[in-house]
């Protein structure tokens, strides 16, 4: 007796329309699953979501805010794009950011005698190796020794975080900050200038520069070739002659750079000194913002600005008597779609037929 049943059958190439499909249905399925919860909470989703795109979107104000959020979004998340095209799982953005933070943070706190042409320069290359470096805690004992970098890159999240802590409430804490766990201002030269009127710093072009550049390496360059290969088939690049060890350690020395850069983006472009909660978990939103753009530098982008514009949304929303936190509910909703829309990504549902049975 034959009996017909569902089976998936893996893909061999997937069209390109259905990455963007499954994106874009994941933001749709996302915003009804938030839809659902509004309405049990006894409040209009129309009005919610109505509420929370004019005011990320809806002024000039608006704009203004959702792109400055966008900057250390769009930085974490070219880096995380960057690891994740070799299939190196850098779940620690939000740490590496903090440790950027921390050492650009240094040369300005201790070196304020310097000249805004030495000072900002010198604060962007601390912040690059010292995310670099921390990504590199990681990537080492993968490369060397085989250690999962998911839970190694995870747990330092939480080192680099509880580290700045330290620093704001101990050693680096400012006298006369009324208590607060904060260092002291930043000197003029250690700031990022702001574009016209708004809190939009020059952050911002380095972001765009960033993803410029990033396109043309992994799309233009022989590097970037390696990196594509070795994600996807390590036995043919080691068949190819690629060396995998050197590029483990590149590849997540560059995408904890990315990181260190949003740390400093912050301090210098935002809260002028070190602090504590600098990120409201930039890094973590970032992991979601490289997969929802697929990996690709001008889709992480524009993703970012979107989520910049849910970030401002949510704090929008607070008039209306919900807590800011249904951002994140939304963002984690967005995130279980997309993995599982992945699923029909990679493989196809077929109708087959099954040999036996009742």
């Amino acid at each position: 007796m034959n009996n017909k049943i569902l089976f998936l059958e893996k893909r061999g190439a997937a069209p390109a329309y259905l990455s963007f499909l499954i994106a874009l249905l994941s933001v749709v399925f996302a915003l009804l699953f938030g839809a659902v919860f509004l309405i049990l909470t006894g409040h209009n989703p129309v009005d919610v979501y109505s509420l929370m795109f004019g005011g990320a979107f809806g002024s000039a104000y608006g704009l203004s805010e959702t792109a400055t959020k966008a900057i250390p979004l769009m930085l974490a998340g070219l880096g995380g794009s960057i690891a994740f095209k070799m299939l190196l799982w850098n779940i620690g953005a939000e740490g590496q950011l903090y440790m950027g933070a921390f050492a650009a943070s240094y040369v300005a706190l201790f070196h304020p005698e310097l000249p805004i042409y030495i000072m900002l320069p010198a604060m962007f290359l601390a912040a690059v190796v010292a995310g670099g470096v921390w990504a590199l805690v990681s990537a080492v004992p993968r490369a060397y020794l085989g250690v999962n970098e998911t839970i190694t890159s995870l747990l330092l999240n939480y080192v680099a975080i509880l580290w700045v802590d330290y620093l704001v409430y101990g050693p680096w804490k400012d006298p006369k900050g009324f208590n607060f766990p904060l260092t002291a201002p930043f000197v003029e030269a250690a700031q990022l200038p702001y574009i016209g009127s708004t809190r939009i710093h020059y952050g911002l072009v380095i972001g765009l520069v960033g993803a410029v550049l990033l396109y043309f390496v992994l799309n233009r360059s022989r590097w970037g070739y390696e990196i594509r290969v070795i994600g996807e088939s390590q036995k043919a690049a080691q068949y190819g002659g690629m060396n995998i060890r050197r590029n483990i350690l590149l590849v997540m020395f560059l995408s904890g750079a990315f990181a260190g850069i949003a740390g400093v983006s912050e301090v210098a472009g935002i809260t002028h000194r070190l602090q504590h909660g600098l990120s409201p978990g930039y890094g973590y939103t970032a992991i979601i913002i490289a997969w929802l753009g697929k990996l690709h530098p001008a889709a992480v982008v524009i993703v970012s600005f979107l989520f910049g514009g849910l970030l401002v949304g949510g704090y929008t929303i607070q008039t209306a008597g919900l807590p800011a936190a249904t951002v994140s509910m939304l963002q984690g909703a967005v995130l279980f779609f997309l993995l599982g829309g992945e699923l029909l990504n990679r493989y196809r549902i077929r109708l087959g037929f099954r040999k036996g049975g009742n």
